[in-house]
């Protein structure tokens, strides 16, 4: 028995909720370095600041994916997920502009962003998953594309509020130096349109439910214990490395005095080391269906597919957060000569950020539903993802060597393609390699390989430009460059353990 073809209709209710989650992470991606700086933040205070964005993903992302594999009540599988995580976010993004009303502005702001990104990707992993779920395999290039047009087509709507706002005449400069206008009504747009959006997909769709799924999958060799019995054959060894390594950090943070984030790297590490003990003894014992040996034990035993492009993501992500976090500071800086958030000029430097990531994320829509699928065609997948870093690898060396504002949106482009592909290509991959009825949890954790490499760069790269280029953002934009290069690389080893048929793309 096999998954019915969905129309295009089909397809673009499917996604259509991951146009307002986007429109939430664009609002906090373009802005939130902005808010932060307009509430007393420096320079330095930034990664700290920005590091709940990863770090709440790290944690919900693989729980959710766990969870949503074994929910089914009267709203489904995934959708209560969207729907809960939606309300959450739409909340955070209404009372977030409202930050200087509290007693620690600054601190209220970075709450609400944990709030907001943990919120948001309770909404998100399920709609990973979801495309899988609902999709047949030869139609998943073409549902993870139509995902990604959202995705870019939110993002534009959210990054370009505060441009648009400002030329419609709301003022772009708080009198008594605040969260202007622009921002706050940018926000409160937004929350409304994210929970409409998920609210569409969540009305329009109907999941199949496991006894369908079951039917579609057929013989599928997956048993759910079994990553926790393998686990139970494992030695601590392996959880003692992390624990020593966390040590290590700590103590050296405390030995030569290191930027105080690195805490936060060190603890994660000895945090894992635990939690990979105890489930190994959990799992020992015979108790094999908890969540945390569950967790642990696909975390262990990852198909070989999902490895190799764990590198990849690695890679990726590394630079993009680079970019969410350092673009403002580079752009209002280096262009626009300010870094004053009272003036005139930084306030049009951040609203140029703001133009910049719409043009990026256009171009991402753009290319998503056209130009991956003639690259995919030529070239295969494997391919094609690689020749999209090393474009956007090309526009990360223009914000490091450009110092003019318009010259920067060709840049854009080249960064644009390479994000539609990082949204598309590796999921599109796994979810025709991936046993179907581990699909949530095998999405959730591939976030893993995204939020690592955004902790590292909150936590090791404020530390290394503090040594090296104090007070110069813009030496961050080289190394994005650099690490995407190496990403492209690194697809090229996808190639050999995939099956040919699953190479190429489909089309709805």
């Amino acid at each position: 028995m096999e998954k019915p073809r969905q129309s295009f209709w089909g397809l673009w209710n499917i996604s259509f909720g991951f146009f307002g989650i986007q429109i939430g992470f664009a609002l906090q991606n373009s802005n939130m370095s902005r808010v932060f700086q307009t509430l007393g933040a420096s320079m330095d205070d930034l990664p700290a600041l920005w590091v709940a964005a990863p770090l709440t993903g790290l944690i919900v992302q693989p729980i959710i994916g766990h969870l949503s594999d074994r929910t089914w009540n009267r709203l489904g599988r995934r959708r209560p997920y969207f729907l809960t995580g939606a309300i959450f976010a739409a909340i955070a993004l209404f009372v977030m502009p409202l930050a200087p009303a509290f007693g620690a502005p600054l601190l209220f702001a970075a709450a609400m962003l944990w709030v907001l990104d943990a919120s948001l990707n309770v909404s998100m992993e399920p709609f990973r998953a979801f495309v899988g779920d609902m999709l047949h395999t030869d139609q998943h290039s073409a549902g993870y594309a139509v995902q990604t047009a959202f995705i870019g087509a939110g993002a534009v709507v959210g990054s370009i509020f505060p441009y648009l706002l400002e030329h419609l005449g709301v003022a772009n400069i708080a009198p008594d130096g605040g969260i202007p206008d622009t921002v706050k009504w940018s926000f409160w747009a937004g929350s409304a349109a994210l929970l409409l959006a998920v609210l569409w997909t969540v009305v329009t769709i109907r999941e199949y439910s496991p006894e369908e799924q079951a039917a579609f999958a057929g013989v599928e060799a997956v048993e759910d214990g079994e990553p926790a019995r393998l686990l139970a054959a494992k030695s601590y060894m392996s959880s003692m490395v992390w624990l020593v390594a966390g040590a290590v950090v700590l103590a050296a943070v405390q030995l030569f005095a290191l930027e105080k984030e690195l805490f936060l790297l060190g603890a994660l590490l000895a945090i894992y080391g635990l939690l990979s003990a105890i489930a190994i003894g959990l799992a020992r014992q015979g108790r094999t269906t908890n969540m945390l040996s569950s967790i642990v034990g696909d975390f262990s035993g990852m198909p070989e597919v999902m490895k190799r492009l764990a590198v990849v993501q690695f890679f990726s992500w590394s630079a993009l957060f680079i970019m969410w976090i350092n673009t403002t500071p580079v752009v209002t800086q280096y262009v626009f000569g300010s870094t004053d958030t009272t003036s005139a000029a930084y306030n049009e430097g951040a609203n140029w950020v703001n133009l910049l990531f719409t043009v990026y994320n256009g171009v991402a829509a753009i290319a998503a539903l056209v130009l991956l699928p003639w690259f995919s065609r030529k070239f295969g997948q494997v391919l094609t993802h690689s020749i999209c870093l090393t474009l956007g690898a090309i526009g990360f060396l223009m914000f490091f060597f450009v110092r003019d504002a318009q010259a920067l949106l060709l840049a854009e482009v080249g960064i644009g393609i390479a994000w539609a592909s990082i949204l598309a290509m590796p999921y599109a991959i796994l979810a025709s390699n991936l046993p179907q009825k581990k699909l949530g949890i095998y999405m959730g954790l591939f976030n893993i390989f995204i939020v690592v490499p955004q902790l590292l760069v909150a936590t090791v790269m404020g530390q290394i430009m503090l040594w090296l280029f104090p007070g110069e953002p813009v030496w961050t934009m080289l190394f994005a460059a650099i690490v995407w290069l190496i990403s492209a690389a690194a697809m090229l080893r996808v190639q050999a353990v995939l099956p040919s048929a699953n190479q190429g793309i489909s089309h709805a």
